[in-house]
Parts: structure tokens; sequence; C-alpha cells
């Protein structure tokens, strides 16, 4: 079987783009791909490379250059995309083997967690979405509320809180959960505790009141204010807007805005006694870290884990019962 080196890389696309991959994960994916691809064709001078001549040699030399002016991240990054290419390659009988494991790739630390900064900060933003909410033009802090305090006591990424739809929320009420569907469509399940689930009840309240009808299970499990899904930006401006009022936006790292939120959660979560298999669990993490082992972990274990965590204790006042 032959083909050149383009003419794979758009057939591994369409391979990983069946597995619904996020846009930008697959934006991610073709530049690594074209990125390292461009390097080779200068080294060989061949814009139609076949893929059965990409030897080790060639392949140190094009990544070589393609990690002169990148970052070991980047390059890590890059290294596991032509990895995967060349794993499909050998399924599909184009080369023999993976040439990619005698090609160097930099060792990089995990990045560390960028929480918000201040230790009462957490609470303030709550209460800032619950009382400045209602001086906005079209005020819904019964939204607002209910997603920062999502993000802050599930520790959800922003892509998977957008994703959620009405029938993630299982279960009765006490033993409330979120089904989340994660990077890689890996399916998690984390409890939400009574006074998070009464603040989501009540949006959904003031969702009906505002839009009417009933919710089928799978509509956008959050919503804008012409009740259209809630997307990134809006997610983001949310955020920024609450830290604003609170006279906090210089509590949030440079590169963090909504992930902080989810970096806050671990942080509280591991500073109050959870251990780090309840942690990874929890997030939706692989594994814990290049040299432990995955440990799973009970339901009662994750309810105790989240139950820990500080940030719940200002949802009582927040929730209609407070």
């Amino acid at each position: 079987m032959t083909g050149s080196v383009a003419h794979w890389i758009e057939s591994y696309l369409e391979h990983v783009q069946a597995r619904k991959l996020a846009a930008n994960s697959l934006r991610a994916y073709r530049r690594d791909l074209e990125s390292v691809a461009g390097e080779l064709a200068e080294l060989t001078g061949d814009s139609g490379l076949p893929v059965a001549e990409l030897d080790p040699a060639v392949l140190r030399s094009a990544f070589a250059r393609f990690a002169a002016s990148r970052s070991a991240a980047t390059v890590t990054r890059a290294w596991s995309t032509w990895n995967g290419l060349f794993g499909f390659l050998v399924v599909e009988g184009a080369v023999a083997g993976n040439p990619m494991q005698v090609v160097p790739r930099p060792r990089s630390a995990p990045p560390a967690p960028k929480p918000l900064q201040g230790e009462d900060t957490p609470e303030r933003l709550l209460r800032t979405a619950a009382s400045d909410g209602r001086k906005a033009r079209n005020p819904w802090p019964e939204r607002d509320v209910a997603v920062l305090a999502t993000l802050l006591c599930t520790g959800v990424r922003s892509a998977e809180l957008l994703a959620l739809p009405v029938s993630a929320l299982a279960g009765r009420a006490g033993d409330r959960r979120i089904q989340v569907r994660g990077k890689g469509g890996k399916n998690r399940s984390i409890p939400i505790e009574d006074d998070l689930d009464e603040l989501i009840q009540r949006y959904l309240t003031t969702r009906r009141a505002r839009f009417g009808g009933r919710l089928p299970g799978d509509a956008a499990l959050w919503v804008d204010h012409r009740g259209e899904p809630m997307r990134r930006g809006g997610l983001q401006y949310l955020v920024n807007r609450t830290l604003r009022a609170a006279g906090m936006s210089d509590r949030v790292q440079r590169g963090a805005m909504v992930h902080a939120l989810r970096h806050t959660f671990a942080t509280r979560l591991a500073e109050d006694g959870a251990n780090a298999a309840e942690i990874a669990k929890l997030l939706g993490h692989a594994s814990m870290n290049s040299s432990q082992s995955y440990i799973d972990v009970t339901a009662r274990e994750q309810r105790l884990s989240v139950r820990a965590n500080r940030t719940l204790r200002v949802l009582g006042e927040l929730s209609p019962r407070g």
C-alpha cells in the first residue's frame, strides 16, 4: 500500500474525527501533523514524500528542526500526535513499524496548578454573583450562581460544563450526581451535595419561568439570556465579569480564568484531606502521574471527598433553604 505523507495525514484526521473530538483538539492535531510534515518536505525536498520512506533518521531531524523554536510541551504534544499517526499507519498496513519510538521527546514537568488566589476568593465570587447579578440589565443571578458553584464544587472543565445536557443530572434528591463526558469520550459520575443541587434546581425553575415549556433531557443544561446553549465566550465573560465586580481580577493567574475554578476545586480538596486517587477520579484524569498507578475509589469515598470542599459552606446561604 502506498501514499504520500499528506494523503495519510488527511486519512488519519478523518479517523480521529470519527471519535467526536472537540474542534480545538482537531485543529491542534492538524497543526502538529502539518508543521512536522513541512519540516520533512524541506529536509527531503519532496512535498509528496511517501510514508514508506519516513525512516527514524529523517524523523529525528524533522523533530529537531520543529523543536528549535517551540516549547517542550508543544514538542511533546506533536510527538504524541505523530505517534498516533504511525500507530494508525501500522494498522492500515501503510508502514511496517512505528519509528517514533526512537525519536526523542522532551521531558516536561506537568504544569503547576493555577487556582484562584486568596483564601476567601471562591466564597466572595459566589456572593458577588448572587448580589451583583441583580444589578445587570437582564439579571439572572440564579443562573450565574449555579454555573459558578458547579465549576467550583465539581471541578468540571469548561468544555464539559457547556456540553452537559439536562439529563446529566441523575439520581434522587440527596443522592444527586452529574454524569460528565470527559476527554477521549470517557464518562465519569460526580456527586453533588444538597446545597449545590438546590441552586441548580432553582436555576432550572427560573429558566422555565423565563422561556416556558418542559426541559427535554437532551436540551443543554446551561443557557444564555436568549435561551440558547451557553457558549465558551459567554462562560468566560461571566467569570471575568464577576471577578471584576468583586474587585478580584488580580486573583486569577495569567492563562487560567475559567480553568482556575477547576484548579481551585482540586487544590481545596487536597488541602482538606482528599487523596490523589480521589482527586484524579473526580477530575477525570487518566492517571495521577507517570510514576503512580491509578487507584479506583468507591462512590462513598468520592462523596466524602466532595463533602470536604470548603466552598460548599457558602452554598447554604445562597440556596433557597438558606
